[in-house]
This record gives C-alpha cells, sequence and structure tokens, in this order.
C-alpha cells in the first residue's frame, strides 16, 4: 500500500517488503543472472527486455544493461530515472564514455559486468540498503 507521501508506483519503504528491481536487460543470460543477484540481496526482481516495460513495472529500483541491442542503455537510464526508481547501471569497464553518459543520465553508478559477475549479490545488496 501506498502512503500519501510516497512516489506513484513505488513499493512502500515502510512495509518491510522486498524491494522491487526492474532488470532491464535484453540479453537472457545476464538478465537471469542479474536477477538471481536481485533475489539473492533481498529483493524481488520484475524482468525487461525493452523500454515499454519501465512504466508499469511498479519498482522503487531499477538495474540496467547498458550494452543491449534492443534499447539504447543510457535512454533506458534516464526514463527508469523518470518513473522515480532508483537506478544502477552494468556495462564494460573499458567504455568510459558509456558509463560517464549513465551517470549523466542519472545512474548512481555504473557496475562492471566483472564485478557483478563475480560479486553481484553483495554489491546488490550493498545498493538496495544504501
Amino acid at each position: 500500500m501506498c502512503s500519501a507521501i510516497s512516489r506513484p508506483g513505488l513499493s512502500d519503504p515502510g512495509a518491510g517488503a522486498a524491494p522491487i528491481v526492474l532488470v532491464l536487460a535484453d540479453d537472457l543470460i545476464w538478465a537471469t543472472r542479474l536477477a538471481d543477484a536481485v533475489t539473492a540481496a533481498g529483493g524481488q526482481p520484475k524482468r525487461a527486455r525493452r523500454l515499454e516495460g519501465l512504466e508499469n513495472a511498479g519498482a522503487s529500483h531499477a538495474i540496467v544493461d547498458l550494452t543491449a541491442r534492443a534499447y539504447d542503455g543510457v535512454t533506458a537510464v534516464r526514463e527508469a530515472v523518470a518513473t522515480g526508481a532508483r537506478v544502477v547501471a552494468v556495462g564494460q569497464h573499458d567504455d568510459a564514455e558509456l558509463r560517464r553518459a549513465a551517470i549523466e543520465a542519472g545512474a548512481e553508478r555504473v557496475f562492471t559486468y566483472r564485478v557483478l559477475f563475480e560479486d553481484g549479490p553483495r554489491s546488490i545488496a550493498r545498493w538496495l540498503s544504501s
């Protein structure tokens, strides 16, 4: 139940429920890894493969794969932020320009694929609890 001061579409943070985390990734393997990491971190993943999945996700958090082919990653970050969600992205460590553009679009941080592959649940748990 959303309180009068909650942003529309977001889970009520006072309810003690697991945060809903939209995982926007068109690659099945990464979508699965990210969703599994969210679950292990105590979140409730909701998967989407296209930008159309953002509007009605009801997510308080979002993880955006920046290198997707089905959507523009920076645009996806911007649109996820516009829903009121807290947003992080995931991308290649050597693409500094794309990572910088994601931060400018509103991502709180950009995780590298390696970090989330090696330590995804712990990294995501720290983000969810911050």
